[in-house]
């Protein structure tokens, strides 16, 4: 699977925000309102990158990072620190406690996104060339690159995802609902023909590699990916 991340920020408005730029770009994504949470969430799940927001109640983000590099399980974990802080001791005292990157609020999300790849790039190398291949369709969940029957097509960030999904899901009937819950993430409040605008762009992807067909319109349901086996 592509590489997880765990977002640790008290303001419900930031996690959304930078959840859905995350998950746009296919990471899975664990939300932690606090420190204590954020352990508790680590015990079951270990994240590829943690996200810690520096300014918390009860426990800041920079005694978070100092308590998890002192943990020989976590501390190899990369960390990202957000802050309203831009003084240059500030930035030094973060980088000293154990952070591997710092950014300044408010993000800049498409520089987020590319210091998000780099730390993961770092961090595990191994996921640059992952990727996932069904019937002639080929992702590379790294780079973000989509190729059919071996030739490079251009493909949308969601188009991207929602490929991603029915890859990994092959058939079985996802409703509308099921898919924006999946694709675009719990609680991210789109109309339901989202999908129906996106999966006609995918099919117009596929249709000229002759690919179009396996997505499969099942009427009053929603829509399946079929592995080609049946078709």
């Amino acid at each position: 699977m592509y590489a997880k991340i765990m977002l640790v920020e008290d303001e419900q408005s930031i996690r959304e925000m930078l959840r859905y730029a995350l998950e746009t770009n296919g990471y899975q994504v664990i939300e932690a309102e606090s420190a204590v949470n954020a352990r508790e969430l680590l015990l079951d799940s270990v994240p590829d990158l943690l996200v810690v927001d520096w300014m918390m109640p009860a426990e800041s983000g920079i005694e978070f990072i100092r308590r998890l590099k002192q943990n020989s399980i976590w501390k190899e974990i990369p960390v990202m620190m957000l802050t309203a802080r831009v003084e240059e001791m500030d930035k030094v005292k973060g980088l000293e406690t154990g952070a591997d990157d710092y950014m300044t609020k408010p993000v800049a999300i498409k520089e987020f996104r590319a210091r998000v790849k780099a730390l993961l790039r770092r961090a595990s190398p191994n996921l640059e060339d992952e990727s996932i291949e069904v019937n002639g369709i080929k992702l590379n969940l790294s780079t973000r690159q989509c190729f059919i029957d071996s030739a490079p097509y251009k493909i949308g960030g969601a188009e991207f995802n929602l490929l991603h999904f029915f890859l990994t899901h092959k058939n079985k009937v996802y409703s509308r609902t099921q898919l924006l819950d999946h694709v675009w993430g719990q609680g991210v409040y789109l109309e339901e023909r989202t999908v129906d605008v996106h999966m006609l762009r995918l099919r117009k992807l596929l249709k000229p590699a002759q690919k179009g067909q396996l997505i499969v319109t099942v009427r009053g349901m929603g829509y399946m990916f079929t592995d080609g086996k049946n078709t």
